[in-house]
């Protein structure tokens, strides 16, 4: 698939996804999240890859944000609609996904790009990263989930603290925080998000996917995640991986794993 906005790769089992609108410090309109949520898909459906990581080109930014010139004259339904829209197509897609996605958070990841990085299911960041939810600096609110994400992330109080001051935090700051796993130098970051991903993949692709739906479900109103881990648990037990996985430790050898 061709995009304008965006760069998709596969490559060894790793879809990389790049937002590649750098004279835009890679901000997030309504075509590149298009692409983004296209470019995911592919990816999810594909029997390729077994591991997306999505990072932003050059080294300035991840993403700095949506670009505002395309709500700012929006009305309160429009408003509304554009977070109901953007968190359907791309935020809450992301989360969901059955493939691991890796957010490589390159330079400022702000407003939107944040909320992207925290869609994924973890987060890896070079030294010069920078982040922040400055919405309210705005007269407006995250809204692409920062407001849910974010306090599940680093916890309620520093949450309110981010939002409300509108500030950035640094790396090391994000890292102490919880809200990234790894600081790396910018050179160093691709590397390191393959290298996680390359352990990743040695392990069963369907498990993985069921851990996935398991772990979210602790987030969801109604949902009682103990009930969803034992329906996914008991579901591996019905899988080709789950046969090769225990063959191979009976047998002493390194697992085979079928995939998805």
């Amino acid at each position: 698939m061709n995009y304008n906005n965006i760069l998709s790769t596969t490559e060894n089992g790793i879809t990389t996804i790049t937002i590649n609108r750098p004279s835009k410090l890679n901000a997030l309109n309504r075509d590149t999240i298009q692409e983004l949520h296209d470019a995911f898909y592919e990816a999810n459906q594909s029997i390729d890859t077994k591991v997306i990581i999505v990072t932003g080109s050059g080294e300035k930014a991840f993403v700095a944000g949506a670009d505002i010139s395309e709500f700012a004259d929006f009305n309160v339904e429009e408003g509304g609609k554009l977070a109901a829209k953007g968190q359907e197509l791309l935020f809450d897609f992301v989360e969901n996904l059955s493939t691991p996605a890796i957010a490589a958070v390159n330079g400022f990841a702000l407003g939107g790009g944040l909320e992207l990085a925290m869609a994924c299911h973890f987060r890896v960041a070079s030294s010069n990263a920078k982040m922040g939810l400055p919405e309210v600096s705005l007269g407006v609110i995250p809204g692409y989930g920062g407001t849910q994400r974010l306090p599940q992330l680093v916890g309620k109080g520093r949450a309110m603290e981010m939002v409300m001051t509108a500030g950035m935090i640094d790396a090391n700051q994000a890292l102490n925080y919880g809200l990234v796993n790894h600081v790396v130098e910018q050179e160093e970051l691709l590397p390191l998000a393959e290298k996680i991903a390359n352990k990743i993949m040695r392990n069963s692709s369907v498990a993985i996917a069921e851990a996935i739906a398991a772990v979210n479900a602790n987030y969801k109103d109604g949902v009682d995640g103990y009930q969803a881990e034992i329906v996914a648990f008991g579901n591996c037990f019905g899988t080709e991986d789950f046969i090769e996985g225990t063959t191979a430790f009976l047998e002493k050898r390194k697992a085979d794993f079928p995939g998805r």
